[in-house]
């Protein structure tokens, strides 16, 4: 019989491709991750995984093995949703990650209704990137994960449901002694030799103005790089560069020393999802979760 605390851990180690990085993840040790994935082999007549210098890779066996795995773990997910649903389960606490941006726009808005809707359930809201986020939903560090599509998301990954919440432009920034500065519209074209400021590669804002300025045709120079979009704002405003930034991320910031258009012909957008484990979106705690991110966005 095969445990299905012990595909966890296989799964967690396609993941991560090493046994340190799967068991940072899961909490444990590297030698109780070794120790459970020798017992997994033992309960499955196979090989399983293969270590070498770079790290550690499956088998044809543990690739077949984890073919089944993404659909047990979400079979799991829903027999918990049910027995949960079953017992009542209208209390307890749901932990969401999400990028700052997304915290301000729903998440603390889902808060508050559901402080008024389901007073038994608990948000504990943790900061974090789209590309940290869904990574920490597949390891259960999280049950929610507010993230934006990006260049490589797992959009498609059978381990996961997605709930579209809102999608929004990203607008022109660029410095009040800039040249474009008076136009009513910024054609990206324009800003191909500019010096650019931008969120680091892995940030799944970086893809939308890289493939932005593909799009336009030529590479963005990113010379200054930061994940908060005050900073970016506040390089442009001292005449560093220029960027693209989400409309929202501009609510209230200071805006003194550069001037906001928006892009000419189809703007690159950021479009933001909702992402819980395969399975456990009909959860009684989960899906009042999920419906109250949903009327924030719509809100």
């Amino acid at each position: 019989m095969i445990e299905a605390r012990r595909l966890h851990i296989l799964r967690a180690v396609a993941d991560h491709r090493t046994v340190t990085a799967a068991a940072a993840a899961l909490y444990l040790t590297p030698s109780a991750v070794s120790q459970q994935l020798t017992a997994l082999e033992q309960e499955t007549g196979h090989r399983l995984v293969e270590r070498g210098a770079k790290g550690v890779r499956l088998t044809p066996a543990g690739e077949i093995l984890l073919s089944h795995t993404n659909a047990v773990l979400a079979q799991l997910e829903r027999a918990e949703a049910e027995l949960a649903a079953y017992s009542s389960g209208a209390a307890g606490t749901v932990t969401v990650a999400s990028f700052a941006t997304g915290i301000a726009l729903v998440v603390a808005p889902a808060v508050a209704h559901l402080a008024r809707t389901s007073p038994g359930i608990r948000l504990r809201v943790l900061d974090a990137e789209g590309d940290a986020s869904l990574p920490m939903l597949l390891d259960r560090r999280i049950d929610v994960a507010v993230a934006v599509e990006y260049r490589g998301a797992p959009a498609d990954d059978p381990r996961l449901a997605h709930v579209p919440l809102y999608a929004e432009p990203f607008d022109a920034v660029v410095p009040v002694a800039h040249r474009l500065a008076g136009a009513d519209v910024v054609p990206l074209a324009e800003l191909a030799k500019d010096t650019w400021i931008g969120p680091y590669p892995g940030n799944p804002c970086h893809d939308v103005v890289v493939l932005a300025c593909e799009s336009a045709g030529f590479q963005p120079r990113l010379d200054h790089s930061s994940d908060d979009f005050r900073a970016v704002v506040a390089l442009a405003s001292a005449d560093a560069g220029v960027a693209l930034v989400p409309r929202s991320a501009l609510r209230g910031m200071d805006l003194t020393g550069v001037v906001v258009r928006p892009v000419d012909g189809v703007a690159p957008t950021r479009r933001v999802f909702a992402a819980v484990r395969r399975g456990a979106e009909e959860h009684p705690l989960i899906s009042p979760v999920l419906d109250a991110l949903g009327a924030a966005a719509r809100e």
